[in-house]
């Protein structure tokens, strides 16, 4: 596409995007002829709204605009959407009021959707089917751990009426690769088929940054920050003396495995083939400051909050294991007991452990090259835990080693059994027009800043669009650093953190919002992420309809109020519930 005829397609997406909000908003019913005759060619979507990574925030970013009727083009770099509840194998990590407030309506209703899902298609138990808050895997992590697949066939479900009408577009196995930008504005994005290998340039009034790791910053050249800030820059509590770009904290390939060690009446191993480089890992003790309790691949670990040695048991019947927790349980995605006598041989676990978290390299910043060595090394570590698992790992009646352990590379949907992306817990964040600190929403901070010991809450922001609480979680770093674990308050989420300082029309909507290092750890977790990509789709469409960039949302306190109203009209919540 030639310069000039790319200028006026983007003009034109600016008048088109505009024109859905004058006079009333048609009913979705309505709109399937509008959508049939969209801005789209062989090698050129436009749309109002260009999102870049399918995860949730991705996925909620998308539907909030596309229920208020805008046009949405959402890729994703795997066949999977879902992000870290998918293709990153991981169960929604979340707090403990989650069954009835601290998130969005819609990301409930995604969780009751799931829910409704196993009730629908499989043979649970009448206990289970009955209970009020079934949780097919009974994991200690979640009140919600299920299978992968079923985050993906529930999104889909969410999403399909709007593909069948042609109001979204949805580019699986793609990957923006540059980006055309004008000052202060992007003008497009250039996407590849990860598949067919052919190009496809993406323009709209408004691009959403929801990539794993903040992949469209450096391609738009907008401001960002990465790995840790100094204490003197940010002033918080557990900030390094000395900031470092390069500290990031540890990602994880997850992988799912069943036990049976019997089939057909007769003993079953499932070794796997002995890693590549189990030799090293079998060996590796961190090096981590404070110390790491021992070897990495050993049932002993550092308490990531105190960083003292602390046992955790293992058994893959799901049995106690004494006062340890058993890791079998720890992320099981599926309790056999829930379903009828002989639908599954056993549970079925996923592995992402202290054991196979990967802090020799980092993802953000890196050249592909180094990225596919890094994720390769991280699956070489997840490998050598399982045969550890299957070989070495103490079993209660003195033995060594568990034959049968099962890897599930069905679960995973991929060939080595590994998730399709790796668990990322860090991101490239933007250079926020406010960034939240430690002493917002950390417990001990904030008690240092009021003065107060107890009874403190989160800092009260006055441009609240979302909700969320988890506490702040660190995991070690590649530069060294052990956990850094501590208690948050439940908090807030800034309009002016999913602002950038300089660029008018692009937004942020995953992990890399205006956080810190430190922040980010309260602020990356599943529902919190849906709940920034539900604003951030709701803000595009109010910064399209009143015809401003988003920064003046936030500036001027009429239209700040009117957003404000809206999104809670449509279901999220600005404010915890007072106590």
């Amino acid at each position: 596409m030639n310069r000039r005829n790319f200028i006026e397609t983007v003009t034109l997406g600016f008048a088109t995007a505009t024109s859905v909000f004058s006079g009333s908003i048609p009913a979705s019913a309505a709109t399937s002829a509008r959508w049939s005759n969209r801005l789209h060619t062989d090698n050129e979507f436009s749309a109002d709204v260009v999102i870049a990574g399918g995860g949730l925030g991705g996925c909620a970013a998308a539907l909030a605009a596309l229920r208020v009727n805008l046009r949405v083009v959402l890729t994703e770099e795997t066949d999977w959407i879902g992000g870290q509840i998918s293709q990153q194998g991981v169960p929604p990590d979340e707090h403990q009021w989650i069954e009835t407030h601290g998130a969005t309506q819609l990301y409930r209703d995604f969780r009751t959707a799931v829910r409704n899902y196993y009730i629908r298609n499989y043979p649970l138990t009448d206990e289970a089917r009955n209970r009020k808050h079934l949780n097919p895997g009974d994991g200690a992590v979640s009140r919600l751990c299920h299978e992968p697949r079923v985050a993906v066939a529930v999104l889909q479900d969410m999403l399909a009426p709007y593909q069948s009408t042609g109001q979204l577009t949805l580019l699986l196995e793609h990957k923006i690769v540059s980006a055309d930008t004008t000052g202060d504005r992007v003008r497009a994005l250039k996407a590849l088929s990860l598949r067919s290998g052919k190009e496809v340039v993406l323009t709209a009034p408004y691009f959403v940054d929801a990539t794993e790791l903040g992949d469209l910053l450096p391609l738009t050249k907008t401001e960002f920050v990465t790995g840790t800030e100094s204490k003197k820059e940010t002033g918080e509590l557990h900030a390094p003396d000395k900031a470092d770009p390069t500290n990031q904290q540890a990602f994880t390939v997850c992988f799912a495995m069943d036990y049976v060690p019997t089939l057909n009446g007769k003993p079953a191993s499932h070794l796997i083939e002995k890693p590549a480089e189990y030799a090293f890992w079998q060996k590796f003790i961190p090096q981590l400051t404070p110390a790491w309790s021992g070897k990495l691949l050993d049932l002993t670990y550092s308490s990531p909050t105190t960083l003292d040695p602390k046992q955790l048991g293992f058994h893959p019947e799901g049995i106690p294991t004494g006062s340890a927790l058993n890791l079998w349980n720890y992320r099981r995605l599926i309790a056999k007991n829930n379903f009828k006598p002989g639908t599954f041989l056993s549970d079925i676990t996923v592995v992402n452990w202290p054991q196979n978290d990967y802090f020799l390299g980092n993802l953000v910043g890196v050249s592909d090259k180094e990225f596919k060595k890094q994720v390769d090394r991280g699956k070489q570590l997840s490998l050598s835990l399982l045969y550890w698992l299957q070989t070495e790992a103490p079993r209660p009646d003195g033995g060594q080693g568990w034959p049968g352990l099962r890897l599930r590379p069905d679960i995973m949907g991929t060939e080595d059994g590994m998730a399709k992306y790796p668990y990322v817990r860090e991101s490239r964040r933007i250079k926020a027009v406010f960034t939240v600190l430690e002493e917002h929403v950390g417990a001990a901070n904030r008690a240092l800043i009021t003065g107060q010991k107890t009874g403190n809450t989160a800092a009260d922001f006055y441009d609240s669009v979302g909700i969320g609480y988890y506490h702040i979680d660190l995991h070690p770093s590649s530069r060294g650093n052990n956990y850094i674990d501590f208690g948050s308050l439940p908090f807030q989420i800034p309009l002016g953190a999913l602002l950038p300082q300089r660029m008018e029309n692009l937004l942020p909507a995953n992990k890399n919002i205006g956080t810190t290092h430190i922040t980010n750890g309260c602020y990356r977790l599943h529902p919190v992420e849906w709940s920034i990509g539900e604003a951030v789709g709701h803000l595009a469409a109010f910064a399209l309809q009143k015809n401003v960039i988003p920064r003046t949302v936030r500036e001027q306190k009429p239209l700040l109020e009117e957003f404000q109203n809206r999104v809670r009209s449509s279901g999220i919540d600005t404010n915890w519930p007072k106590a």
